[in-house]
């Protein structure tokens, strides 16, 4: 279990992951937004965006806690994220994330 990982929900598998971006030419800022399971907690929301914010570009992490369900993650950076650097921080912070339900 990543050492991040808090309140018994670790990381073990990944789903398809749906980014949803917007670009602010003015500010050359790219919103990205996450949805993310298993948050509960204001820790769990340090974890993940300290995670988050160490990624190359990162200006500003904005977590809607949704505690026990699905929680999203607004990404504010200089450069496109992919989404396997997405996960994969996520994932170091002990969570998943998840498909947007349509």
């Amino acid at each position: 279990m990543p050492s991040g990982a808090c309140c018994g929900n670790p990381a073990t598998s990944y789903h398809t992951i749906q980014l949803t971006t917007k670009e602010h030419a003015m500010s050359q800022t790219i919103q990205t937004n996450v949805n993310v399971s298993g948050m509960t907690c204001g820790h769990c929301v340090s974890s993940v965006s300290e995670e988050l914010e160490a990624l190359a570009g990162v200006e500003d992490v904005a977590v809607d806690l949704n505690p026990g369900g699905i929680s999203t993650v607004t990404i504010t950076s200089t450069q496109q994220l992919s989404p396997s650097e997405i996960g994969e921080a996520v994932a170091e912070a002990g969570y998943l994330v998840v498909a947007n339900e349509a």
